[in-house]
């Protein structure tokens, strides 16, 4: 029997790490080369024949560099408290954008996060407006597109309380005006206008898009989590969202609002870029894939109510362009303001929602009273515990009984170790004298599985977790411990990850930390309390569960890790005294007398 133990213990370890490796070569690694791949592909990629795009401009053979892309039309500068970038005369585009308050990275001279980027270099993201026609009758062959060269009317920077102006007219007697004005967040508000005097009456639709040029390239394992791609809402409740890949498959998803308003945009993990029309008037959105010389072109765009513009007279139509973060208050902020349906929903909350949205409320609560994220999510773990306390004490209850009951159980197995039947009898009528109820255990641990799900989406997805720190080398929640033990955690100057063949393994699933082996500890004092299972194979694989769990839990974002050690940390001093309470043997006397020389506490 002892053989056979040892052997499928050994199995269990084998099928483990084999897990893990495999794991890592046909998912991890494979994601990894597909996305460098695919960035040098388009890098590198040249068209023979150009192809018309979306925006009227011949295909993108060779990109330009940034700040050359930049200098080939004549530009308005954006300067606002959480933004900063400029307007492209030509298009009257908002193609240049950085988000001042936020950084790519934590080093210190890290750029801040670019959000817009002109057509022309790689991976190009922008935002458009303008008029199409709003019927056959009414076709013209000169309104303003990507090429359009505007002039500038009034205003030199675009600024909060500093609106701009361009104008356009063509040849057909149209003039088109254009004011742009940004408030103190990451909304813009554009007013396009056109006056007719062309002789004739036309009919014209105002539109609103954003258009990115090729998948972003840190696009890829993120987007398990978070949700990156198209999202936008069709009238008042209908809410649409597609990843990238499922959007590419589809080519075109499109929707006729059933009621005014709705919204449609382009998301990121904790960005967004969406067009909001005139909450008064239904709208016509879609989502559509347009492949253009050596990239796919990602294009969300909405196409308002047509209007008649009289001869000789003029409309005007307003839209909004938010350009920013997902702060959940920002976004809510607007909700109520503009009257945007759903607007928040532009986080991915997940199908725990209903409880994602009040854990971020409670974190946000407790942020407020201890100025830290981490702190918070300790206070946030007593809360949760406090709430469960009643249920969690009849669980430690029954364990403590059924753990102090362990000899009888033996005897009950020694008596009737052939006669299994009958052995688990005399087990249930012995736990029926005692009052002990075998499942009241498992109770708690079920419960708690949503709360983690919902905290481990809720460090994941919001941006106020985002570069949080907590104390010492914890210095982003959000991001996995930045410790390993193979560099002694960071006493020897040596990038694990760097290691030839395995670097992407010791980053992954074999980085362990100092916060994965305090868990693995922690998972190991508790399960020490608690009754060893009966089945002898059974009690060895427990026995190896903290250990595995500590590979699982080591590529995880800090602040789960702190979650669960805290967790574990109170649930072991709940269940100690308990324990105490009806005298039964715990690990942590034992240790306690050992460590002073003294013989088992008696039970």
């Amino acid at each position: 029997m002892q053989k056979e133990n040892a052997r499928n213990t050994i199995i269990f370890i084998v099928c483990t790490l084999a897990i893990l490796l495999l794991y890592q070569h046909f998912v991890l690694q494979p994601q990894a080369e597909r996305r460098q791949a695919a960035a040098k592909a388009a890098a590198a990629a040249v068209q023979t024949a150009p192809a018309a795009g979306p925006t009227g401009r011949p295909a993108v053979t060779q990109f330009a560099e940034r700040s050359q892309a930049l200098a080939s039309s004549p530009r308005v500068k954006i300067q606002t408290p959480h933004l900063a970038g400029s307007v492209s005369l030509e298009g009257g585009r908002i193609d240049d954008l950085f988000l001042t308050q936020y950084r790519e990275t934590l080093a210190k001279n890290s750029p801040p996060v670019e959000l817009f980027r002109p057509e022309g270099a790689e991976h190009a993201y922008f935002a458009d407006f303008g008029w199409t026609p709003g019927n056959a009758a009414s076709a013209v062959s000169d309104l303003p597109g990507g090429a359009t060269q505007w002039q500038l009317a009034a205003g030199d920077v675009l600024a909060p309380g500093k609106p701009i102006t361009l104008t356009y007219a063509n040849l057909t007697g149209l003039r088109f005006t254009r004011t742009i004005s940004v408030d103190d967040n990451y909304m813009f508000t554009v007013t396009d206008t056109v006056a007719n005097e062309s002789g004739r009456p036309l009919t014209l639709a105002p539109y609103g898009s954003v258009q990115r040029q090729g998948v972003p390239p840190v696009t890829g394992r993120q987007t398990m989590i978070s949700h990156e791609g198209a999202v936008g809402v069709f009238g008042q409740k209908l809410f649409k969202k597609a990843r990238y890949k499922d959007w590419r498959k589809k080519g075109l998803i499109q929707e006729t609002a059933d009621s005014n308003g709705g919204w449609v945009g382009i998301t990121d993990k904790y960005w967004l870029a969406a067009v909001i029309p005139d909450q008064a008037h239904k709208m016509n959105g879609a989502f559509r894939v347009t492949p253009r010389g050596a990239v796919d072109v990602y294009e969300a765009n909405f196409v308002g109510q047509p209007v008649v513009v009289p001869a000789g007279g003029q409309v005007s139509s307003t839209s909004h362009l938010f350009a920013g973060a997902k702060r959940e208050e920002i976004l809510s902020g607007y909700q109520k303001k503009l009257d945007i349906p759903r607007f928040d929903d532009a986080i991915d909350w997940g199908m725990f929602w209903f409880l994602t949205r009040p854990i971020f409320w409670l974190l946000e609560k407790f942020y407020g009273l201890a100025g830290n994220f981490g702190v918070a999510i300790l206070i946030l773990t007593v809360t949760v515990k406090a709430i469960m306390f009643p249920l969690a004490n009849k669980a430690f209850e029954s364990m403590s009984k059924m753990k102090k009951l362990q000899p009888k159980m033996e005897e009950l197995k020694k008596k009737y170790g052939s006669d299994p039947q009958k052995q688990q009898q005399e087990t249930m009528a012995l736990y029926q004298r005692e009052k002990i109820n075998p499942l009241a255990g498992c109770l708690p641990i079920f419960i708690q599985i949503p709360v983690f799900f919902a905290l481990y989406k809720v460090l994941s997805v919001t941006i106020e977790m985002r570069h949080a720190p907590f104390f010492g080398w914890i210095h982003d929640l959000s991001a996995p411990d930045p410790t390993t033990i193979w560099n002694l955690f960071g006493l020897i100057p040596w990038d694990p990850s760097t290691a030839p063949m395995i670097g992407g393994l010791l980053h992954g699933n074999l980085h362990i930390g100092v916060l994965a082996i305090l868990y693995g500890l922690t998972m190991w004092l508790q399960q020490s309390m608690n009754p060893p299972a009966t089945d002898p194979v059974q009690k060895q694989m427990m026995q190896f569960f903290p250990i595995v769990f500590t590979f699982i839990m080591a590529g995880f974002m800090a602040g789960l890790l702190v979650y669960w050690i805290w967790n574990n940390v109170l649930s072991i001093g709940q269940q100690y005294v308990i324990m105490r309470r009806f005298g039964t043997e715990n690990p942590i006397d034992d240790l306690i007398a050992k460590l002073r020389g003294q013989p088992k506490p008696a039970q």
